[in-house]
């Protein structure tokens, strides 16, 4: 299963994809917006797993260039933001998952697996 994190937040990012790479998925970075739009256009990615706020296109613009360009790739949106608009939003765009943060990386992991069962 090929993931792409998009995370502008070094940390979180390494964090997230030595998780992943440990639990056997194959990872793709982006540490803005418009790297991971690119990745989302150009590749066949199964998993999506975005911060909200980040430079160039924030998490809520990825989430709906995804459903815009008819992909149906699940999203779990991070956030620091743990504002009930934002979550709303995520959610009525199509967000598969909603994590605030900080967040335990092994909840993580137990979210992606319980995604994996639906597709």
């Amino acid at each position: 299963m090929l993931v792409l994190i998009a995370e502008d937040d070094e940390l979180i990012l390494r964090t997230i994809e030595h998780k992943l790479l440990k639990e056997g998925y194959e990872v793709i970075i982006a540490r803005n917006g418009k790297d991971a739009i690119d990745a989302i256009k150009n590749k066949e990615i199964d998993l999506v797993i975005t911060d909200i706020m980040m430079p160039f296109a924030s998490g809520i613009e990825i989430l709906s260039i995804i459903k815009s360009i008819g992909k149906n790739i699940p999203v779990i949106m991070l956030s620091s933001l743990g504002q009930e608009e934002v979550v709303l939003e995520a959610f009525n765009l199509g967000a598969a998952d909603f994590m605030i943060k900080p967040f335990s990386p092994n909840e993580l992991i137990i979210r992606i697996k319980k995604l994996e069962k639906t597709f």
